[in-house]
């Protein structure tokens, strides 16, 4: 349950002021469909997530070694600093509006992913917990959690909730799980 709580918290936080909540917002002040692009948030990011969590799993094997330990919390922490950086706003292509929300969510969430910091995230998680099936649960949850209510009350949390602070946080959780990782190596905890 380690693997399916962290990954649920650590996305969770790292989504909080990232592009897919203004992806969210957009999507939905654009189409008024919250059902069909929460449903699309939900595929795209059980598919991204999944291959992501498989990846992370399958590469785990690789990596059993203190140098690959070493690694996997290494790039905890480089994750952990990249979150400090905000994401840029990358408006969505109008053209596929014909597709329908459900096809439109689907398709620019699961792109909007590729090469994400919470598709990195995942990758290490699954890695460092090899767990498939309860890392992509918990960063499935984790992005529902940031993006659901953005879907429901946009315009009134994204005034409201400071990005600042939380992707802080979230920078501090993901510096605090590769820097236990890396005491718990060397024998200093």
């Amino acid at each position: 349950m380690d693997a399916f709580f962290t990954s649920t918290l650590t996305v969770t936080l790292a989504e909080m002021g990232d592009k897919t909540q203004l992806l969210s917002l957009l999507l939905v002040t654009r189409l008024q469909k919250p059902w069909q692009i929460i449903a699309g948030i939900l595929l795209a990011t059980i598919l991204n997530h999944g291959v992501s969590a498989w990846f992370g799993d399958w590469l785990s094997q690789f990596l059993t070694s203190e140098l690959g330990i070493v690694l996997i919390n290494v790039s905890f922490i480089t994750v952990g600093l990249w979150l400090l950086i905000p994401d840029k706003d990358d408006a969505p292509n109008t053209t596929l509006d014909k597709y329908g929300a459900f096809v439109v969510s689907l398709v620019l969430f699961f792109i909007a992913e590729i090469g994400d910091k919470t598709q990195i995230a995942t990758v290490l998680l699954a890695a460092q917990y090899q767990s498939l099936l309860w890392v992509t649960l918990g960063t499935t949850l984790g992005m529902l959690l940031a993006n659901v209510p953005v879907v429901f009350a946009g315009n009134y949390l994204m005034q409201r909730i400071p990005f600042a602070l939380t992707r802080a946080l979230a920078a501090l959780v993901f510096v605090a799980i590769g820097a236990y990782g890396l005491l718990t190596i060397f024998n200093i905890i």
